[in-house]
């Protein structure tokens, strides 16, 4: 089930609020949760909720071992017990999502013929692993205490608004808020139209957008000319921060209609004015998770200029790799790696001194050709669009038939979408918030309500559009 559906809009989420705020007490509340927790997750894919499960009762039960052994002084038993925990997370997202990619690679080494029938992908498992990874390890090192009640921490897990695609919320972010948490109707209304937002970036933005990118990118192409070729990656970029910043915002806005406050996790990262500065902004949980679990345990920015970089790499390597099992995921970390090396040790005093619009250009520029080495997992595919991005190709006839005619109508989608990545309407709606006028405010809740009414006409002449990051 996504977000973005009349079944979810009209018959799901009145539903789950239905009893949530008709049943009292927390306890009550919590089970009401994973309970359509639960119910959400099998709604697409019942043969998987087994493999949560698992994932939930591994970290609950490891955690309350950690926990005691720590204690006790029993240092060892305590890392054991983190080792397995890790094994087992580490081994269910290996054999659903790397099987096999590694069964590929060994293959090619050894001229092998190794069959491995790939399983779909469980939805939402590289996050919710991350999740619970991030609970365990937090007990281990003493920063949150081990919950003790199964009912509690499986909400935690399973929480639907964020269960699929993030933010990766960390225990410590919701502990005091599982069993302590208030409602309110202020809370509800800015959730719902948080909610609001995310759900018009997604339908009437990141889909327009994906139509577009799809029609370029899903040509043959060596028949594409280099103008198409940055509108499809222009189209993509779009196409892949609505759709994800949509997400978040409309998990964000499902977790404060029910109490909770996740983590922002994206901070407008088109204005960014460096690579550095982008990937602040952009996935924010990704980011805060790779830094605190991994770079940091490995040295971080300690030690000599050499460990940093070697650092640096192994991160942005599980980086690509953690979004999927194929070589242009893995080509776009290590793409990363190498401009925040040049950044850190070569550029960084020449980039302070750059304009800050040139800045912007500029980190726009690599981000955007980085979008299509996401895109485009044949390799081969890949090489020839990145050829065609720098080496002019005009525009021909088949261009024109095929292609430009039927972008055509998504020139004032671009506006649109070049608008809302920028902090207007956002500077806007805190300034009339912060103002007397009630007029305006209720103006402002109008307006929402518009915006709702226009997407749903989008979802009803739509067909199935899932994110984008369900796929990781």
């Amino acid at each position: 089930m996504v977000f973005s559906s009349m079944t979810f809009l009209f018959v799901f989420l009145l539903t789950v609020m239905l009893f949530y705020f008709t049943l009292p007490g927390r306890n009550l509340k919590n089970l009401i949760l994973l309970i359509f927790s639960l119910i959400f997750y099998a709604w697409g894919e019942p043969i998987y909720i087994g493999i949560m499960i698992i994932s939930i009762l591994n970290d609950y039960t490891f955690a309350q071992l950690v926990e005691k052994y720590r204690e006790t002084g029993k240092k060892n038993r305590a890392k054991l017990c983190l080792i397995l925990s890790l094994t087992v997370n580490l081994g269910l997202l290996g054999f659903f999502k790397y099987a096999g990619f590694i069964t590929e690679i060994i293959n090619a080494i050894s001229g092998t013929s190794l069959v491995v029938h790939q399983l779909p992908l469980p939805v939402g498992i590289s996050f919710y692993t991350f999740q619970t990874m991030s609970y365990t390890i937090d007990v281990y090192f003493g920063n949150v205490k081990a919950q003790k009640k199964i009912i509690p921490f499986s909400t935690y897990v399973t929480l639907f608004p964020q269960l699929i695609a993030g933010p990766i919320v960390r225990y410590s972010d919701v502990e005091y808020e599982l069993e302590n948490r208030r409602e309110s109707v202020s809370m509800v209304a800015d959730g719902l139209k948080r909610f609001i937002a995310g759900l018009a970036k997604k339908v009437i933005l990141a889909n327009q957008m994906g139509l577009a990118a799809d029609t370029i990118f899903n040509s043959d192409p060596a028949n594409v000319s280099t103008l198409l070729v940055w509108t499809g990656a222009l189209a993509y970029a779009f196409q892949i921060y609505f759709d994800f910043s949509g997400y978040s915002d409309m998990a964000i806005g499902l977790g404060k209609v029910f109490g909770f406050n996740f983590m922002e996790n994206f901070n407008y990262p088109y204005i960014s004015k460096s690579i550095t500065e982008f990937w602040r902004r952009w996935h924010i949980s990704l980011g805060t998770w790779f830094r605190d679990y991994v770079y940091i345990p490995l040295g971080g920015n300690r030690g000599t200029t050499a460990r940093v970089i070697k650092n640096l790499a192994i991160v942005w390597f599980l980086t690509g790799l953690w979004h999927g099992a194929s070589w242009n995921y893995v080509i776009w970390g290590l793409y990363y790696f190498v401009l925040l090396v040049l950044e850190k040790y070569v550029f960084s005093r020449i980039i302070e001194k750059i304009p800050t619009f040139i800045r912007r250009i500029y980190t726009l520029f690599f981000v955007v050709v980085g979008w299509v080495v996401f895109r485009v997992e044949n390799l081969e595919h890949l090489a020839v669009f990145l050829k065609r991005m720098f080496i002019y190709v005009p525009v021909n006839k088949i261009d024109i038939i095929t292609n430009y005619q039927n972008l055509l109508y998504v020139i004032p989608y671009f506006a649109l979408a070049l608008t809302a990545s920028l902090p207007l309407f956002s500077l806007v709606k805190k300034k009339i918030e912060n103002g007397n006028s009630t007029l305006l405010k209720i103006s402002c809740d109008a307006l929402s309500l518009i915006v709702l009414l226009i997407s749903i006409m989008y979802l009803t002449g739509e067909s199935f559009n899932p994110f984008i990051y369900f796929r990781f």
